[in-house]
């Protein structure tokens, strides 16, 4: 008599290979840049009569940049999930989950003309999600001691979030959007002091930041390029604060400018270069929307060089972010 079959072991369900666990957030700095640039070529088409078709074709390179970026990130929060929990601990890293955020509430400008309701979405729920993203990291900065060192321009992230949520609520034609726009340009500015301060001495005092961290240097731009278009989007006017915010932000481009020009042949290329996208953009539709404002020669020049610039920057990035994709090196590049 043959023996009882034993029972079949069950299948151990099959675990994920991690899929894009290298791939940073701060990527989504790139979705930023883009979309900035393309408001910017909105604002100088209407000013110079440039071709309306390169801001529509940068948006929708926007768009598809932040499609392909949260389908990837989403793909390597399910297979890698302990390298994103790694990720948003780290006391540098962890702000740039800032970007994603920042990116939804940019992203209007492009989507208003496709389909208001999705603008509109996106811009609620980046705005509610960058409120509460800011509450969490100063809340982490103030219940555990920090380390000068790790006081870098990725701090500024969550600032420059805050700030960002006022520039399209005139646009969507929202209710009850004018209280949140206010709160978000006062905190937004009141803490963008204090940590200017604080990065700028520990780029005084400490040692200097490593080659793949340089890039970020140009964030340093933005609370004040940022916090000029904010404060006239907020209050409908440019005034002597916000002329002050525009000053302030030209110098400190042309300083950083200035320590990044050997950029490209001191360091080999990486993707966190995208950092210096948005400020670039940013800088640009300020001088834009300054030049409107003050009507003078100058002025325009001085407009049209800054987006002269940032374009060629940011195509450059693109291009050379794409070569490097179609080679496959993206896992070296995001190193």
């Amino acid at each position: 008599m043959a023996a009882p079959l034993a029972p079949a072991a069950p299948e151990a369900c099959p675990v994920p290979l991690p899929r894009f666990d290298y791939l940073p957030v701060a990527l989504f700095g790139s979705v930023m840049g883009l979309t900035g640039l393309s408001v910017a070529w909105r604002l100088a088409a209407a000013r110079y009569g440039l071709p309306a078709l390169v801001a529509d074709a940068i948006g929708w390179a926007a768009l598809v940049a932040f499609l392909a970026l949260a389908l990837a990130y989403g793909t390597k929060a399910v297979t890698a999930w302990p390298a994103v929990r790694a990720e948003f601990r780290h006391p540098i890293a962890g702000n740039l989950f800032g970007t994603p955020l920042i990116s939804l509430l940019l992203l209007p400008f492009v989507l208003q003309g496709l389909s208001p309701a999705l603008a509109a979405a996106a811009w609620i729920l980046g705005a509610g999600g960058m409120v509460a993203f800011a509450v969490l990291i100063v809340s982490r900065w103030m219940g555990s001691r920090q380390q000068l060192a790790h006081a870098t321009p990725a701090w500024i992230v969550p600032v420059v979030g805050l700030l960002d949520i006022p520039l399209a609520a005139p646009m969507l034609g929202l209710p009850h959007t004018q209280p949140l726009a206010l709160f978000a340009l006062s905190v937004g500015l009141f803490f963008a002091l204090p940590l200017f301060t604080l990065v700028f001495a520990r780029l005084v005092f400490e040692e200097p930041l490593p080659q793949a961290q340089r890039p970020t240097l140009m964030i340093l731009v933005a609370p004040f390029a940022v916090g000029f278009s904010s404060y006239t989007a907020t209050t409908g006017r440019i005034d002597a604060f916000a002329e002050a915010l525009f000053l302030v932000s030209l110098f400190v481009f042309v300083v950083l400018v200035g320590r990044l020009r050997d950029l490209p042949r001191c360091c080999p290329f990486r993707v966190s270069w995208w950092a210096v996208s948005f400020p670039l953009a940013a800088m640009a539709v300020a001088a834009l929307r300054y030049a409107e404002h003050v009507g003078a020669v100058p002025a325009d020049l001085l407009a049209v060089a800054l987006l002269a610039f940032a374009t060629a920057t940011i195509v450059a990035l693109a291009a050379r972010t794409l070569i490097g994709i179609a080679r496959g090196e993206l896992r070296q590049l995001a190193g």
